[in-house]
């Protein structure tokens, strides 16, 4: 690779800092936080892997505002909807070009077959592309989208219709999401006949404002602005570089030497040095968000022959009463978190504020573990999350306080931990005991929360409990069937005491985010989702 500070968006890793680059106004470097599994948003639910993805390279059929929950028009610009809610009829946008590069020359513009393609691969196993490049998509399959679309019909190359077996009282916001993002079917085609189909999640074709480049796990990946983006207004950045670094105090020596120009998930204790930082701005705002512990509730753990502990829901409430919320959240997140008491924020329209915690209670603890034949010396494996996230600044540093907490009533605690795509994948595989995790919400609506998280559609994906309550899971997907927002509300409100009833999971925090950037950085939005988007961005001399 050629190295040679008169060519910025050429430079090596190493060189991303060199002075011409970080000053050059038309280029910005954003400091990631950790590697993508991979560019194709569908087969993914992290943000690490959406912010290099679905907010760089692709557009959805509707769209979130930035820096909001509100929907707006994205390839569809309008549509209809049924008087009985199972037929949405979408009209699609004119004149919008897929990304032309070294290994795609698109012949046509986006039309109705490129979105027939991105949902009958999700929703047909048997599908031509599906079964040549044979992958999961577990945020669809986890909101139980692959059995409630009966069919996406073509009307016509501009009109697009779903049909959906029950009423999904949040299917506007849903295909906003990134996982919805919308995939060429002509470079699909193009994979398949070359025997290539697992490209499309390498080298990655989208609508969207930055052109994939190039990508080098652990360092950066590169984007180019998209001239024939069909709202070039968006579009003020030539070069878009994500500096992977995955230690945060790095990111902050970064951010100060201008060797990137926004950063994300400042560390509590850089907080005060960032806001003194006159070259820096530190926009925040309260998190849609939650941290909390998973406990793996079944009876044996994937890959181990023993009897699990935590299938019993004495020991997962022992664990649960014996967590001093209020230390983690002092040494966690220093002032910048809010106790959870739920398994979503309070400011999630139907949040039940009756719920209240169990009470700290270390000796009730050790009765109840007592009563469940837990010897004293027992061990179980803890979780960390080797990353930061917007719901949880220092994992490392929560780990080792709930390890002392757990040993204070006699248990013995192994912390773990793996790079954080390895991390994901095997707690969806269910390896996982206790496990420090978290959520930012996706779309504004409970479902995201509550069914997604604990529901029995999610236990292959986003479930890292593995609990699966019958009575639980009808109360939301009835739920989700209900257009009546006053009626959804009760049922979700039943369905949280279910939830703190059963203790799959102890919240611990909502978090306040952080966006650190420098103070030239012009019209950034933090998004409530906890995602990074560039489009709209710009980078003043």
């Amino acid at each position: 690779m050629l190295k040679h500070a008169v060519i910025p968006f050429l430079v090596g890793a190493s060189l991303l800092a060199s002075a011409p680059f970080a000053q050059a106004a038309t280029n910005l470097v954003f400091c990631s936080e950790g590697s993508p599994a991979g560019f194709d948003p569908g087969q993914y639910t992290t943000g690490t892997d959406f912010d290099a993805s679905a907010e760089t390279m692709f557009n959805r059929l509707t769209q979130f505002e930035r820096g909001g929950t509100a929907v707006v028009p994205g390839l569809a610009t309008s549509w209809d909807i049924s008087p009985d809610v199972l037929t949405y009829t979408f009209h699609l946008r004119e004149g919008v070009k897929f990304h032309t590069t070294p290994y795609f020359k698109p012949t046509r513009e986006f039309n109705a077959d490129d979105v027939l393609f991105t949902f009958n691969r999700m929703i047909n196993k048997d599908d031509p592309f599906r079964k040549a490049y044979p992958t999961e998509f577990p945020y669809f399959t986890d909101m139980a989208m692959d059995t409630n679309i009966a069919k996406v019909e073509k009307v016509d190359d501009r009109t697009v219709k779903f049909v959906l077996n029950s009423v999904d009282a949040a299917f506007i916001q849903n295909l906003a999401m990134s996982f919805a993002s919308i995939q060429s079917a002509e470079y699909a085609a193009q994979l398949l006949k070359d025997g290539k189909p697992g490209d499309i999640n390498q080298k990655p074709i989208g609508t969207g404002p930055f052109v994939f480049k190039s990508y080098q796990k652990d360092s950066n990946i590169r984007y180019t602005g998209n001239k024939d983006y069909w709202k070039p207004e968006d579009v003020k950045i030539d070069n878009l570089i994500f500096a992977i670094t995955t230690d945060p105090s790095v990111r902050i020596q970064k951010l100060k030497k201008n060797e990137c120009q926004i950063t994300l998930f400042p560390r509590p204790a850089d907080l005060k040095a960032l806001r003194e930082d006159k070259t820096l701005k530190l926009p925040e705002q309260a998190g849609f968000n939650l941290g909390y512990i998973a406990y793996n509730v079944m009876p044996v753990l994937k890959g181990r022959t023993d009897n699990n502990p935590l299938a019993d829901l004495r020991v997962r409430q022992a664990l649960d009463m014996s967590v001093n919320k209020a230390q983690i959240i002092d040494s966690v997140y220093q002032g910048a978190g809010q106790l959870a008491v739920n398994a979503m924020p309070p400011t999630q329209w139907s949040y039940d504020t009756t719920i209240k915690d169990a009470k700290y209670d270390p000796e009730k603890a050790k009765e109840l573990l007592k009563e469940a034949g837990i010897k004293e010396g027992t061990q179980i494996t803890l979780w960390a999350m080797p990353v930061q996230r917007p719901y949880n600044p220092n994992a490392k540093l929560m780990a080792e306080m709930l390890q002392s907490d757990w040993k204070k009533i006699g248990l013995n605690v192994n912390i773990v931990s793996y790079e954080w795509g390895e991390y994901i994948k095997r707690s969806k595989g269910g390896e996982n005991q206790a496990m420090i995790i978290g959520w930012s919400g996706d779309n504004g609506d409970p479902d995201n929360w509550l069914n997604v998280l604990f529901g029995c559609d999610s236990l292959s994906g986003n479930n890292f409990s593995k609990w699966c309550d019958k009575d639980f899971d009808k109360l939301v997907k009835d739920a989700k069937k209900t257009p009546d927002q006053a009626k959804r509300t009760e049922l979700y409100k039943q369905a949280q005491h279910l939830l703190k009833d059963q203790v799959p999971m102890t919240p611990i925090a909502h978090s306040t985010v952080f966006q650190p950037m420098r103070a030239n950085v012009q019209d950034f939005k933090i998004s409530p989702f906890g995602l990074n988007s560039f489009y709209g961005v710009s980078v003043s001399k």
